[in-house]
């Protein structure tokens, strides 16, 4: 038996390509959108990839099911959960008809070579969540290898019940969600404890609170260690845990779960955004196409074209970009030329398409030369920001996480995570100034340009609130939550 994982360090995704090397056969299970990579790794050992599964409909990403469907790949797909989470795309094939797609239920067995998959529903992260049982039959095993386990159980977690209501908006679901959760550890608990746990997700992900660093686990160390399977002693204090202190889903998760449901988009080949000179990058009107800065923040805030978004091309890029751009949007980049495809390839994979152009960041001082409208962002010491509370009175915006900001917070300040912040741009004034801060002054950062492209007037506190109330200047507030 061949066995990948393939993982995407921003997203903090895994993807399985899992093939029967006898018959050189593979099915890619929870693959992302631009889907030559796995294609290219197949081939490189000898495999065709046949078939593609998913666990769920995922919030986080494009699933790439699709792109594979239309390649003549057969498709495995959940026919758990309620009416409202079917998928409906299956008879939407580009120039018609139907795809290959096969839909499954919990103890279904299929094989691909002589891998044998059994489907396991598991409810609670959503209701139509499953997980894939492997055997290598043609190894001559008689029992399971292990398990691609999706969003249901992480390393040192388990997937989030509440994402169904705070990011698709169905109100009432968090608390059912988590009841049925329950159920499903205690299903768990009664895994053998060698199977190995194949998750899909590490460390970084949104879709939960505490995911370890390691790539895979087992059931049995999950059983010992996992903080929220042992929470369910009882099924009142794993729905207290399970709930408490789930991070704010960036705002692009509520489109992501629409278009897995619906149908993501035929990409096909990757957008080729063509190469921008100085004159065509200051004629950018950026109230209609967003300019993304990726250089950074030293030089950002020196210097950008007047209505940039700064998102450095770093770990969070995918999650702050879906945050921060709309779908309908086109997109120009500022960026190393040698990025572009990483870029792009980031952008495609949480369906932000519209890729038309890039300017080489080296060459930016040419924009103003050509007449481009240049801006700076204001930044103050830690030392100054008492000072400056006291007397511009500006509106206190507090960018990080809703636990963070109960744990203690600047007296006064309105808390908005800076992954919604472009849902509340209503409730921040434009008649005053703007003190943005986080706990470091990173993602204030990329909340002042934010602000500032749709015309607020913003400064980022440097060193955030850490600095701040290491500086002692004013009392702190906690609260709790």
């Amino acid at each position: 038996m061949f066995f990948r994982q393939i993982y995407d360090e921003k997203l903090a995704e895994a993807a399985y390509l899992i093939g029967c090397q006898k018959v050189g056969e593979a099915i890619i299970i929870d693959p992302e959108r631009d889907i030559d990579r796995y294609q290219q790794i197949a081939a490189a050992n000898g495999l065709r990839i046949v078939a593609a599964a998913e666990t769920h409909i995922h919030a986080d990403f494009l699933s790439g099911v699709r792109e594979f469907a239309e390649k003549g790949a057969r498709v495995y797909l959940s026919d758990e959960g309620d009416a409202d989470w079917k998928y409906q795309w299956l008879d939407k094939k580009s120039g018609g008809g139907s795809y290959d797609a096969v839909l499954v239920k919990d103890g279904d067995v299929f094989k691909v070579g002589n891998i044998e998959i059994r489907v396991m529903h598991t409810p609670g992260h959503t209701p139509e969540h499953v997980c894939y049982e492997i055997t290598d039959r043609g190894g001559g095993a008689n029992d399971a290898m292990g398990v691609v386990t999706g969003d249901f159980v992480f390393v040192g977690d388990v997937g989030r019940p509440d994402l169904l209501e705070s990011a698709a908006g169905i109100a009432g679901r968090a608390e059912p969600s988590a009841h049925r959760l329950f159920h499903t550890v205690k299903m768990f608990e009664s895994w053998p404890d060698y199977l190995q746990i194949w998750p899909g997700h590490g460390a970084g992900s949104a879709c939960g609170k505490a995911l370890g660093a390691v790539p895979q686990t087992t059931v049995g160390y999950e059983r010992r260690t996992n903080p929220a399977i042992r929470a369910a002693n009882t099924e009142h204090n794993f729905v207290d845990f399970i709930l408490e202190g789930q991070p704010e889903p960036p705002l692009y998760f509520a489109r992501m779960k629409r278009d897995n449901k619906l149908g993501p988009r035929v990409l096909g080949a990757l957008p080729q955004p063509r190469e921008l000179g100085a004159r065509e990058l200051a004629t950018v009107d950026t109230k209609r196409t967003a300019i993304i800065d990726t250089r950074a923040w030293a030089a950002f805030r020196e210097n950008h074209v007047a209505g940039s978004l700064f998102v450095p091309l770093e770990k969070s890029f995918n999650t702050d970009a879906g945050s921060f751009v709309t779908e309908d949007e086109d997109i120009v980049l500022v960026i190393d030329p040698t990025r572009v495809e990483e870029a792009v390839r980031d952008l495609v994979r949480i369906g932000l398409d519209r890729v038309v152009g890039y300017f080489d960041a080296s060459k930016l001082g040419e924009v103003a030369l050509q007449g481009g409208r240049m801006a700076s962002t204001r930044e103050i010491a830690a030392k100054d920001a008492a000072a400056e509370i006291e007397s511009r009175k500006p509106f206190v915006l507090d960018v990080r996480r809703a636990t963070e900001f109960a744990a203690g917070n600047i007296a006064g300040a309105t808390n908005f995570a800076h992954t919604r912040l472009l849902s509340k741009l209503a409730s921040v004034p434009k008649d005053r100034e703007i003190l943005v801060h986080c706990q470091g002054g990173v993602r204030s950062a990329r909340a002042c340009a934010l602000l500032e492209r749709h015309g607020y007037h913003a400064t980022n506190l440097a060193g955030g609130y850490a600095a701040f109330t290491k500086a002692r200047h004013v009392p702190v507030h906690a609260e709790s939550r």
